[in-house]
């Protein structure tokens, strides 16, 4: 059996754009060495059927594996980038 693409949902508002623009210019080599791959984001989603969620952006990324996803959140220059997005 082969292990299943794992995807990952964000959902966020930006408070400070400048600092979101250095988590945004150093997220991507940190996701494409775990595998990861962008696949959209929207500032204007919208909800079809169940509870809305917190308004603001969401973003979709996907990974081959549970544990290439894993291993990128866990990643410390993950982990030291994310403080730019927090």
């Amino acid at each position: 059996m082969s292990e299943q693409p794992v995807h990952v949902v964000a959902n966020f508002t930006v408070q400070d754009a400048a600092k979101y623009r250095v988590y945004e210019k150093g997220f991507f080599p940190i996701l494409k060495r775990h595998g990861g791959e962008f696949i959209t984001f929207d500032d204007n989603s919208t909800t079809f059927e169940g509870a809305t969620p917190l308004e603001g952006r969401v973003v979709m990324f996907k990974f081959p594996n549970a544990a290439a996803a894993t291993a990128w959140y866990n990643d410390p220059d993950y982990q030291s980038l994310s403080e730019h997005r927090r």
